[in-house]
C-alpha cells in the first residue's frame, strides 16, 4: 500500500518533471518492498512453519519473539543490500532530439570497456532472478514437501483428522501455486531481456517490443501477489469464514419483512403468557 501511494506521487511529479532523484527512490522502493522483502518474507513464514510442523519439539526455542525480530531486520538488511546496485546505476538520460527524459542504467562506474556493459545488465537481471525468485521458490517447494510429508503421515491414522489434513495440504499448494503463477511472468520478461544482450535469445525489434509491451502487465501481476496473500489466508480460516458467515445472517435478519417480525412478537408473547 504504502508503495501504491508512492508510486502514484511520483507518476503526478513526473508529468511535470522528473530527475534521478525521484527515478531512483522510486526504483529502490519497488525493487526493496515489493520484490525482495515479500518475497523474503514469504520465505521464512515457510521456513516457520516447517520448523513448527516437522521439527515441532525442538523448534520452540528457536521460534522465539526475538528471533522473529531478527529475522525480520536481516531480511530488511538483505533487502537493501540487494537492491542497492539498482540505486547505484539508476540515472536519467535527456535525448535533445525528441526533448524527452528517460529512465536507464549508468555502469560507467565499473564498466571500463565498452563491451562489458550487456554483461553487468544481464548479469544484474538473472542475480536478481535467482536471488528473488528462484531459490525462494524452491526452498518454499521443499519446506512444503516436508510438511505435506509429516502430515499425511502424522494423520495417516486418524480419520477425523482427514478434513484438517486436506485443508493445511491445500493452503499449501495454494499458497505456492499463487506465488509462482504471479511472479514467473515478471521474471521470464526480465530474464529473456537479458538473455538477449548477451546473444541467447532473439534480439529483433518485434520481439523487443514485445517485451516491452509485457512488461507492465507482469509487473502489475507480481505485485498481485502480495495482495491475495491475506485473502487467501482468510478464506482459508475456519473462524473468519463463519464470522463472515454470521455477519451475512445478521444482515439478513435486520433485513427481514416487517409482517415476519410481527409474527415472531406475538409468538414470543404468547410463550409468555403460556409461561405464567
Amino acid at each position: 500500500t504504502l508503495v501504491c501511494v508512492y508510486d502514484i506521487y511520483i507518476y503526478i511529479y513526473s508529468l511535470f518533471a522528473i530527475n534521478s532523484l525521484h527515478k531512483k527512490s522510486k526504483t529502490i522502493a519497488d525493487t526493496l518492498l515489493n520484490m525482495y522483502a515479500s518475497v523474503f518474507c514469504l520465505t521464512c513464514l515457510s521456513l516457520d512453519r516447517y520448523m513448527a510442523i516437522v521439527h515441532s519439539l525442538t523448534s520452540t526455542q528457536l521460534r522465539t519473539r526475538g528471533h522473529m525480530r531478527a529475522s525480520l531486520a536481516t531480511i530488511w538488511l538483505l533487502s537493501g543490500v540487494l537492491a542497492a546496485p539498482t540505486l547505484l546505476f539508476r540515472t536519467t538520460l535527456y535525448d535533445a532530439e525528441t526533448n524527452r527524459t528517460s529512465c536507464a542504467m549508468d555502469f560507467n562506474l565499473v564498466v571500463s570497456k565498452p563491451g562489458q556493459e550487456p554483461f553487468w545488465i544481464a548479469g544484474l537481471s538473472i542475480s536478481s532472478t535467482a536471488l528473488g525468485f528462484l531459490i525462494p521458490l524452491l526452498a518454499m517447494m521443499v519446506c512444503y514437501g516436508f510438511i505435506g510429508c509429516t502430515v499425511t503421515r502424522h494423520f495417516n491414522s486418524l480419520r477425523k483428522e482427514d478434513q484438517r489434513k486436506r485443508r493445511l495440504l491445500k493452503i499449501i499448494t495454494t499458497l505456492v501455486v499463487v506465488f509462482a503463477a504471479c511472479w514467473m511472468p515478471f521474471h521470464v520478461v526480465k530474464t529473456m531481456d537479458a538473455l538477449s544482450y548477451l546473444n541467447l535469445a532473439p534480439d529483433s525489434c518485434t520481439f523487443l517490443n514485445l517485451l516491452l509491451l509485457a512488461h507492465p502487465y507482469a509487473t502489475c501481476l507480481a505485485y498481485v501477489n502480495s495482495c491475495l496473500n491475506p485473502l487467501l489466508y482468510a478464506f482459508f480460516d475456519l473462524r473468519f469464514r463463519s464470522q463472515c458467515l454470521c455477519l451475512l445472517n445478521l444482515k439478513k435478519a435486520l433485513h427481514a419483512s416487517p409482517a415476519s417480525s410481527l409474527s415472531s412478537q406475538k409468538t414470543e408473547a404468547q410463550s409468555l403468557a403460556t409461561k405464567v
